[in-house]
């Protein structure tokens, strides 16, 4: 399995493993994040699953919609590395991903 670098909103860092297939969301929560709301259930129709992400290879986090870019414009935390974590599909071509769950709006 690939590995996932967390670090929460506090700072706290943990390495996951993510299995392939799942949005890097569905993984953050089944390991427990709970400061990740993800209140659509990864259906990009909020911003909760708002995270910081950063990769080797950018192009292997997948384009950005202009439904997850206009969501992402509601937030006063966007920055050139914002995502919204249910539209990243994690695999084995994202090991080592690190995200920084994004500060709450």
């Amino acid at each position: 399995m690939a590995r996932l670098l967390v670090t929460t909103r506090t700072g706290e860092f943990r390495e996951i493993e993510g299995a392939s297939g799942m949005s890097v969301m569905e993984i953050l929560r089944g390991a427990g994040f709970d400061e990740l709301l993800a209140l659509c259930g990864g259906c990009c129709s909020c911003a909760t699953c708002h995270v910081q992400a950063e990769h080797v290879d950018e192009s292997g986090l997948g384009a950005m919609s202009s439904d997850e870019d206009d969501l992402l414009d509601s937030s006063d935390h966007r920055t050139i590395r914002s995502r919204l974590s249910c539209q990243i599909m994690f695999g084995d071509h994202l090991d080592g991903l690190r995200v920084t769950i994004a500060p709450e709006d």
